[in-house]
This record gives structure tokens, sequence and C-alpha cells, in this order.
């Protein structure tokens, strides 16, 4: 048996994939304040507490979007200890006149100097003394500090120094060099990225080990579209920031594919965000990720995250505007109509608009307050002066448009006409919202998975395990031996495994870089063709300059088959019909149950139910369901 988790902010979805292939898919109310135990409870119910677990954790992401890491300390070459306070001299909000400073996730007073040093070429030109390092030591244990980020000067290059001092650190608690993290050049991205390992470290270290005496088998999703094991994740924490959505990307393109789209817009909205990637035949991936304004330089998904799902709150803001997120009700005490919570979100709208019903939820496990959510609603029509309906119309209109915006990001922004891909939607409220989005960015086709309440949960188990090894080659001759010894090290840790190379190239002059296939008889060929692609011109007669040298472990797994668990109906069946609000209106809808939908075309609108999300279907489009299961969304020409 395997199991995928996805631990999201309202729901914990469970993937289960039975010895004789079968899937079976289910929920639990999402707990903050334990997560693990509601894993540990979901594993019960499926009776896999022996059973392979691959889970999307959100411990360092939570841990870094709240400011609620360990209490860590840096460790670096004496005079530069301000490198986190100072940054980069970018300005995020280029026409603020007010901007705010940014606060470090640690104060100044536990950054660290020690007397050493080396060259840009690896020379070490002082070592730290052993009077240095016991000053040190000292007054460590006086910060009284839970983890230690060591990131000295050039350590890309020479990590000598790291190593005899975390030596001599060892056991004063959680500990990570930024040789081991990040052996890449920029002072700034290495040293944040080492900080923010040694940040939530310590929590993932608990987390884990807290999982590890109710599981058998445990496998933590990274940022790049692969898993490692938990002794990975505890050792580099870092590389799981985006570990869920992650997930929801491999899992989106593996069925998109099955159903003829390989180029896809992946849409994935839950109960706490909506995450949004592009994928031309495969995930894109970036060097140059912030999260929480943070900078991590680590191989992940190119990934946008928007802060709108089903429980962001509405609101009406000092200057009259309705606003939608960025807060959400979370799952405790979730959207009004949960029964807890008092506040409208996105979710409640939907309710007053029928378009969930009261017993709708996780097959009708989940009884909704349709009363509380109109009341919450009604909040919002009383400050704009408008109707209850009004408000609900509006509080999505805001909700579809932020969503919108982060698929233009990731699309329009980088080149890419939205026109051209699917769009891939999932997550419990995707369904509900992409036909809307999908008309306003042009798109002609929506694609909604089987699972597609799970979707992230199964996408991690398509994933294989994979493990990046990179290298600082900055005017370093004789790359081949350097290959070969992240070869050596990558076959150690993965034995096995596919090794892939690439490298970061530029031209000489540029600051920034490009990563490509690596060529050993021409480098420079797939730089120039990337360069072209990405920024419209490109220079052959202009001389590279090789920054970063790469290797990918992958060891390929087995995946579970997605053909569709059972064979599509080819006679209709009488839906119940609802009056749902949708295209400005209140019309008579079909409510299918998805389980009951056939092959041939209908055209809406209409609205799609299953355990764990609906799909919405306005006038003007028409749905079907292909053999693997996925529900295909078409506009027509002529509504």
């Amino acid at each position: 048996m395997r199991i995928g988790i996805d631990a999201g902010g309202t729901f914990t979805d469970f993937i289960v994939v039975h010895d004789d292939g079968s899937i079976e898919t289910f929920k639990l109310r999402s707990d903050p304040r334990s997560p693990a135990k509601v894993i540990l409870a979901g594993l019960a119910q499926a009776g896999g507490t022996r059973a392979e677990v691959i889970h999307g954790s959100t411990v360092a992401t939570n841990a870094l979007l709240e400011r609620k890491g360990a209490r860590a300390a840096l460790v670096t070459t004496a005079g530069f200890e301000d490198v986190i306070q100072i940054g980069r001299q970018n300005r995020a909000e280029l026409y603020n006149l007010t901007p705010r400073l940014r606060s470090p996730f640690i104060p100044r007073s536990l950054c660290f100097g020690v007397r050493e040093r080396a060259y840009f070429d690896g020379t070490i030109a002082q070592s730290p003394s052993a009077a240095e390092i016991a000053r040190l030591k000292t007054r460590l244990r006086r910060a009284r500090v839970q983890s230690i980020a060591i990131c000295f000067l050039h350590a890309y290059r020479n990590p000598a120094n790291e190593k005899r001092v975390a030596a001599a650190l060892d056991g004063l608690g959680y500990l990570c060099t930024s040789y081991d993290v990040c052996p890449e050049f920029r002072e700034y991205e290495r040293t944040s990225t080492t900080l923010i390992n040694a940040y939530v470290g310590p929590l993932m270290n608990q987390y884990l080990a807290e999982l590890e005496r109710g599981i058998h088998r445990v496998a933590i999703m990274q940022s790049n579209g692969g898993f490692m094991s938990a002794k990975e994740a505890r050792k580099h924490a870092v590389r799981t920031v985006l570990s869920g959505p992650a997930g929801g990307v491999v899992g989106a393109l593996e069925v998109a594919k099955l159903s003829g789209s390989s180029r896809i817009l992946g849409f994935d909205m839950g109960g706490t965000s909506t995450d949004v990637s592009l994928c031309d035949g495969q995930p894109r991936e970036t060097l140059e990720a912030s999260i929480g304004g943070l900078p991590i330089r680590i191989p992940m998904l190119d990934i946008h995250t928007v802060g709108a799902g089903g429980g962001s709150i509405a609101r009406v803001d000092e200057g009259g505007l309705l606003r939608v997120g960025p807060e959400s009700a979370g799952a405790d005490p979730g959207p009004a109509c949960y029964g807890k919570g008092s506040r409208p979100t996105v979710t409640d709208a939907h309710v007053v608009l029928g378009r969930i019903g009261p017993d709708q939820l996780i097959g009708g496990g989940m009884r909704l307050d349709t009363k509380r959510a109109a009341t919450a609603v009604d909040s919002i029509a009383r400050a704009l002066k408008i109707s209850r309906i009004a408000a609900a119309q509006g509080i999505l209109r805001v909700a579809n448009a932020n969503m919108e915006r982060a698929i233009r990001l990731v699309s329009v922004e980088r080149g890419h006409d939205p026109r051209d891909f699917a769009l891939v939607a999932f997550g419990g409220c995707g369904g509900l919202h992409a036909c809307e989005i999908a008309q306003e960015l042009g798109i002609q086709t929506v694609v909604v998975p089987e699972h597609a309440g799970a979707l992230s949960a199964l996408g991690m188990l398509l994933a294989d395990r994979v493990r990046d090894h990179a290298a600082g080659v900055l005017n370093r001759s004789n790359l081949e031996r350097e290959f070969t010894r992240l070869e050596r090290t990558a076959r150690k840790d993965l034995p096995g495994a596919e090794l892939i190379r690439s490298a970061d190239i530029r031209y000489t002059g540029q600051s920034y870089e490009l990563t490509v296939p690596w060529r050993a008889d021409d480098p420079a060929a797939p730089f120039h063709q990337e360069h072209q692609r990405v920024y419209g011109y490109s220079n052959p007669e202009r001389a590279i300059e090789i920054v970063t040298i790469r290797v990918r472990a992958r060891l390929h797994v087995h995946k579970p088959a997605l053909l569709s668990q059972r064979p599509p109906s080819h006679s209709s069946k009488n839906p119940e019909v609802r009056r749902i609000h949708s295209a400005g209106a209140w019309r008579d809808t079909p409510v299918y149950a998805r389980s009951s939908l056939t092959t041939a075309a209908v055209r809406g609108p209409a609205l799609m139910v299953d355990y764990g999300s609906t799909t919405l279907v306005p006038p003007g489009w028409r749905f079907a369901v292909d053999k693997f299961g996925s529900l295909k969304l078409a506009r027509l020409r002529k509504p």
C-alpha cells in the first residue's frame, strides 16, 4: 500500500493506492496546532500504518510565513554579520513613497562574526583559531540558540573553515552549513537559504520524529517535484517550502497528458490559497524563489501562490472597496457555513448563490449552515449598501480577479499566451471558478481531473525520488572533473539513479544566469537558444561564463495506473435540478453526481458534485468525461 498525503490549510487530503491498484480518497479537517495528529488519524482510518507514505508538509512554509521558526543564530565571516539585514537594493514596490523596512527573521544580536577568510579562488587566507572558536561557543551558549547556520565567505569554493567550525560546534543545536545547503556564489542568497534551513530545521525534525513513531516509512515531497527520505528532509528542510503545491503540478501534468494536453496552466484552488503554474511539456523550474520576502536559492518548481481560497475572508477596507484575502478562516473556525466562524468567505458566497448545497461537501459528511453563510455575506451587503446576491457575486469576482492576475504572471508576463494552454483545475474549489477564469483569459479548454480534490496528494505518488547537487565553478577549469565529483556524491546518495547534468550560464558581464542542459561538446549552444527564447535575442559571438554546474539524481519509482476506476457510462440519468446563480442570473441547473457523468457531450449550465470537489459549468460551455475519468470542458463559439 502507498499513501499520498497533502496537508492543506483547511483539509488534509489522503490518496490510498491499495495492493490491487484500486484508489481510495478521503479528507479530514486540518489541525494547525497538531498536523501530525491528523495525519496519524488518517493513516489509522486507511489501515496503512505499515504503508509507504509520501507527504506534502506545510511545516516549513507555515513557520516562515508566520515567523514561528526556531531561535537560530548565524555564524559568518567577521565583517559580514549584516548581510541578512542589508540584503539587496532591489525595490519590490518602485512607486511606494513610504516603503516598510524589511524585518529579518533573526535579530542582529544573533549574528556572530568569526575571524576567518577564504579568497575568491578558494585559497584559505586565515583559519579560525582555537581561541576564536572557544569564544564563539561561549557566546552561542549564552544566547540559548536552538539552531546554528554557518555561512563563510567563498565557502562554496573551499568549505574547510566551515567544516572546522561545524565540528567544533557539534552538540550545541541543529547545525547546517552553506557548503552543504547551498554551495553557490552570491553571498546574500546563500546566507538567506542556509539561515532559513536553520530556522525551520528543528521544527521539521520534531515533526518527523512524531510522524515516525506512528508510520513505518515516510518520505517528504520536495519543492522541485520529487520526493526525498525523512532523513534528507531533516537535514535539508528548506527544500520542502513548496512541498504540497509541487505535488499538484506533477499530478496535473501527468493527468493532462493522458487527456491529450501537455501545455497546461495548473490552477490549484484550496481552502487557504491558490497555486498556479505553467507547464510546457514539463514543469518549469526556478532558482529565484522568495517566500515571505526571503530569497531561497534551491531548485524548485515555478509556482506562484496568492491568498485566494475557499476560506479567504472578504472585507470592506477603509476606502470602501471590497477585498478578498489574503487572510483566511483556515480550518478553525473555517468559513461561516462550517458552523463556527462569522466572517464571510468565498465558500459562503458560493453557498448563498446555491453552488454549494448544505449536504454537498465531502460526500455529505459535513453539513453546512446556509443561514450562517447568508448572515456573514449580509455584513458585506450592508457595508456596500447592495443586495446579498450582489455582495456574493462581488466576493467571487474579486477572488477571480486575484487568481487571474496570478495566472497572467506565470504566463503573459513570461512570454506565454494563456490561450495556447489548457487550464487544469483542481483542489476543492478549482472547478467552481475554472470556467469563469478561463473565459476572462480566452482559454478554450478546461480539464478537471478525477480525484481533483486530492490531486496534490496523488501527484506525490506520481513523483520520483530526486536529489539535486550543485557546485560553484566560476573561473574554474576542468569542469568534467567537477561534474564527476558531483556524480560520485549523487550515486552514493541515491544508488541506481539516472543522472542529469545542467549548468547556470551567462554572457560575460551579465549579472544573472540561465539554467540549461549541459552539452560537453558545446556548452554555449543550449544557452544561446534559451536566451533567445526568454529574452528575444542572443549573441553567439559573445563570450559566456559558466557559473554553477548541477547534477540531478532521479530514481524512478512505480506509479499507480491513472486509468479511471470506473468505465464511463454511455447512458444518461435524470439529474437533480437546483436553482443556481451563474452568468448573472438564477437558472434551473442540473446537478450531476460526477460518478454518473457520460461520455456524451452535454451543454451547460450544470453542476458536478464529487466527494472532494465541485465543478460549475456556466452557459456557453459543454462537458464530457474521457476514458481516464477527467472532466473536459470546452467553450462554445455560440452559447
